[in-house]
């Protein structure tokens, strides 16, 4: 029986369907993960093959979403497992309270003043906090949390405006990408969790150095409900002729064939 996700989603998606619409469109690199979040730590536990980080030592979410999408493990933590507020604020398992507000962990780090860091802090996107007390990352295509509340997709530059495109090709709706620079999970995961809509990020230093997020990758969050229609969107535009990788037309040569195998 599917459970339904924190948007109230009980359907069945066919992950593993779409991830294999995903990658003959995109050509994916990276593992695509779910995250789910839990009313109590006993629902998160029973998740099938639920890892628990050592609990002497402290993570970050860039560490916990990491390990998912290139180590494949599925975890499950709480705030304890967590090395500081700004990691679980982002996911709801923190209040986003006066100190964390404050920006004084981010003054004279991240922003030269004390005003600048909080005007970050209260910039970020976070999930609201209060209804949930663990989380857990894994492999989309595993089974293991039934219905994610969203789903996370690293991709170059190109596969993103191509699945862009793709979410665009029907029910258009302009696509808003915001950057509070460091803390970008804000700009991906929290803001998704937060909204129910699809949301494009830089991913930042931190999602970098600690969870592997190469050079050359963004980050889209959303919920699973969009996935179908992404994939018969992409389905579509290589019908077209609109398709990933995109070839390099030649900086001399008229556009004008090109176009027409696409507009007619």
């Amino acid at each position: 029986m599917t459970t339904a996700n924190c948007f109230d989603d009980d359907n069945e998606y066919d992950f593993n369907a779409l991830i294999a619409g995903l990658n003959q469109y995109l050509r994916l690199k990276a593992t695509p993960i779910g995250m789910k979040r839990f009313r109590s730590v006993a629902e998160m536990e029973a998740v099938e093959k639920v890892r628990r980080p050592n609990p002497a030592e402290k993570i970050a979410m860039d560490q916990v979403v990491g390990q998912t999408r290139w180590i494949g493990y599925t975890l499950g933590i709480t705030m304890e497992n967590l090395m500081g507020d700004q990691c679980g604020a982002v996911v709801g398992l923190h209040p986003p309270d006066k100190q964390w507000l404050s920006g004084d962990r981010m003054n004279g780090v991240w922003y030269g003043t004390l005003d600048d860091a909080a005007a970050h802090q209260a910039a970020m996107t976070c999930a609201s906090y209060g209804d949930y007390e663990a989380l857990a990352t894994s492999p989309l295509g595993s089974g293991r949390l039934d219905n994610p509340d969203i789903c996370l997709l690293y991709m170059t530059p190109g596969q993103m405006i191509t699945f862009i495109n793709g979410l665009q090709f029907l029910n258009y709706k302009k696509l808003e990408i915001s950057c509070v620079g460091e803390s970008a999970c804000a700009d991906s995961w929290g803001k998704a969790l937060s909204t129910g809509e699809p949301s494009v990020s830089i991913p930042c230093y931190a999602e970098r150095k600690f969870g592997g997020v190469q050079d050359d990758e963004m980050l889209v969050a959303l919920p699973p409900s969009y996935l179908p229609s992404v994939v018969e969107g992409l389905a579509q535009l290589s019908r077209n002729g609109l398709r990933y990788p995109i070839p390099n037309h030649g900086l001399q040569k008229s556009p004008l064939d090109s176009i027409a195998k696409s507009y007619g």
